[in-house]
């Protein structure tokens, strides 16, 4: 991912989305060879050279101030997580060798704090979407035909990002699964602009836009922005039916990039009782108690 080709690529997806009378130029009705602004038009509006904004939009450019991102992302309506990102793509910085990055531990605390959700599906998702952990309900809710002890042997952890763009379980599991898988390469457009020299992230990242033509084209779409923190999706389980869940994601500010989910429903709703039915199909919770790094459990099949 070479950041001044994924800064031209930026700005013109940005470009391309807005039409001259949103911004309160004339198109005459003549006909454009491309969609939305010209290079030239959005450089007019910033305040900037049509030639200066050229090189920079071809990576040329590398000290553009505060003062001329802002006025383009002004023009561009950009949102704060989109004015960031263009912040720091411009920025241009030295790659550094990448590496495979030691992987991701649970704090024996956190594990704790997920066992203790007793019947409401939780789990911890790492920085390159990696379950870290999960306790028998939101296994049940969300991929129950993978084995349970998948987090807790690096190896083989399940990655949310995989499961949305290559497995059909999970597809069918999301009623509205192009919502979802929006938001989960926005989320990995933020985390790969945090992490540009995770190379776990990045053979992830070229790993689906290999395997999904999906992916492929949302990613060169480049929609960023954060995964919301509280909101609510259907689900169409094969055990309990639909089921519409408030999903809330709280961010574990001190574990690097890792994040808990948990999954509520309205009380008395339809979707309570069929969480409840859930949780009494999962069994015992044989998996809690582990500690972070333990990889003691039943080893997988060979897949």
């Amino acid at each position: 991912m070479d950041r001044r080709s994924e800064l031209g690529e930026f700005l013109r997806t940005r470009r391309a989305r807005l039409r001259p009378e949103e911004v309160g130029l004339s198109d005459y009705g003549g006909r454009r060879r491309v969609p939305g602004l010209r290079r030239e038009e959005l450089a007019q509006l910033a305040g900037v050279s049509a030639g200066y904004y050229t090189r920079l939009e071809q990576g040329q450019s590398p000290n553009a101030s505060d003062a001329v991102l802002d006025a383009i992302a002004r023009v561009l309506r950009l949102d704060e997580a989109e004015r960031s990102h263009l912040h720091s793509l411009a920025r241009y910085r030295p790659p550094k060798p990448r590496r495979h990055p030691r992987p991701e531990q649970l704090r024996p605390g956190v594990q704790l704090l997920i066992d203790g959700f007793g019947d409401l599906p939780a789990l911890v998702i790492g920085r390159s979407t990696d379950v870290l952990a999960w306790n028998r309900t939101a296994h049940t809710l969300l991929a129950s035909h993978l084995p349970f002890e998948g987090p807790w042997q690096p190896r083989q952890r399940p990655n949310i990002a995989r499961l949305i763009f290559l497995d059909p379980h999970t597809r069918e599991l999301y009623a509205d699964w192009r919502s979802k898988a929006r938001d989960t390469v926005a989320d990995l457009r933020l985390i790969a602009d945090r992490y540009p020299d995770d190379l776990v992230l990045t053979e992830l990242i070229g790993e689906l836009t290999m395997k999904s033509e999906e992916f492929a084209a949302l990613w060169a779409s480049h929609p960023v922005h954060r995964c919301v923190p509280h909101l609510t999706r259907e689900f169409r389980h094969p055990l309990v039916g639909t089921l519409t869940l408030n999903n809330e994601l709280l961010d574990l500010s001190t574990d690097a990039g890792q994040r808990m989910a948990v999954f509520t429903a309205d009380p008395g709703s339809p979707s309570a009782a069929a969480l409840a039915l859930l949780a009494d199909l999962c069994g015992p919770d044989v998996g809690a108690g582990k500690t972070a790094g333990d990889t003691s459990a039943t080893p997988l099949p060979a897949q």
